[in-house]
């Protein structure tokens, strides 16, 4: 598996950005959904990879600098095809490792909550992430939750 630049040229990568933006609007209520659309992950400061075996587009996930020094982790996806196969982990390894060379001194994310979440969830856990306080200009509801990983 190869992790690479996005190329928001490709109609693979635009139908699994636009897949993964179906999901989040599915499984969460309205005003709870923070996922980055195209424009989103085109902003100045924020890192798009996508994961490839060969020409198979496997997945995405997004590196995002904040303010206070650290990072965020945005629109990790992985193709429906290609569940189960370590690409959510891979892409997040990578994830880490850029957080690590651009200094961040810690890497967080915001997620939502019930079963549509918890394959998610459970990786972040593995990878030591812990639940913890709201960050950047997010707010506490009910549903969403928020992980951070010292580094």
């Amino acid at each position: 598996m190869q992790i690479v630049p996005g190329d928001f040229e490709d109609a693979r990568v635009l139908d699994l950005l636009r897949t993964h933006l179906d999901g989040m609007y599915a499984n969460s209520p309205p005003g709870n959904v923070f996922a980055l659309d195209l424009t989103g992950l085109k902003a100045p400061g924020l890192r798009f990879y996508t994961a490839w075996e060969g020409k198979t587009l496997m997945g995405m996930g997004a590196l995002k600098g904040l303010d206070d020094g650290g990072g965020e982790i945005k629109s990790m996806r992985t193709h429906e095809v290609h569940l189960r196969k370590g690409v959510a982990a891979r892409l997040l390894e990578h994830i880490i490792a850029e957080a690590r060379a651009r200094a961040y001194h810690r890497l967080s994310l915001e997620t939502g909550s019930g079963p549509a979440f918890d394959a998610a969830l459970a990786l972040y856990w593995r990878y030591g992430f812990i639940e913890g306080g709201a960050f950047g200009d997010y707010e506490k509801s009910d549903f969403n939750q928020f992980f951070h990983l010292a580094l």
